[in-house]
């Protein structure tokens, strides 16, 4: 696939490989950080377009303008939730707000305990691609992601962290967290890019 392409089935469809899930299952590695709303911050760094980083605190952030889209997620583990209602800021205002340098390419997003997840910029940028506070119109709990997690629907859940503190705008590839253990660097469900194994050429920096 080429960097400004990105496939999404139809609402509703599952994925090859994947069950559909009744509710929602719990899924992360390591503890569910605490909330600290007087330390909490929300960046944008890396190579933006005035060179700046850009920040907001908890009560900026919610402030921010609030979109809802409805989107699937699809999980690595073969779970699929159908229709969902994501509330929150759309990744696109982020980049409205920060812009990135003419030359990135890749965004890194940053979340509690230094964990990590690469993105292309177009990815980032597509319509249903959302910094999540709320689902089906209740804020999320704390064990799924409170305050923020990013929601990237055309793409397998992992790419989009839980307990989301910033971005960082590249002008390279950069593998994350789970990218650097294996995972698939795009993470396409429906091509079941599930592991690094089954990359092709063009895919992500060497492991």
């Amino acid at each position: 696939m080429g960097q400004s392409e990105s496939r999404e089935g139809e609402l509703g469809q599952l994925p090859p490989g994947q069950r559909l899930q009744r509710g929602w299952p719990v899924t992360h590695y390591g503890p569910v950080p605490k909330f600290k709303p007087d330390r909490w911050e929300f960046r944008v760094f890396g190579a933006t377009a005035d060179g700046e980083k850009h920040a907001w605190t908890h009560d900026e952030f919610s402030a921010l303008p609030y979109s809802t889209v409805v989107a699937d997620l699809h999980c690595v583990t073969k779970f699929s939730m159908l229709g969902a209602e994501w509330g929150g800021v759309a990744a696109r205002r982020i980049v409205e707000l920060a812009p990135p340098a003419p030359e990135v390419t890749h965004v890194m997003v940053w979340a509690e305990y230094g964990f990590s997840s690469n993105l292309r910029l177009s990815d980032f940028v597509a319509e249903k691609t959302i910094f999540a506070t709320h689902k089906d119109g209740e804020l999320l709990t704390a064990e799924h992601g409170f305050p923020v997690r990013l929601i990237v629907p055309h793409l397998y859940a992992w790419k989009g962290p839980k307990w989301v503190r910033g971005v960082e705008y590249m002008t390279a590839d950069r593998r994350g967290f789970w990218e650097e253990r294996g995972y698939h660097n795009i993470g396409d469900p429906w091509e079941e890019q599930r592991y690094s194994y089954q990359e092709q050429p063009g895919d992500g920096p060497e492991l």
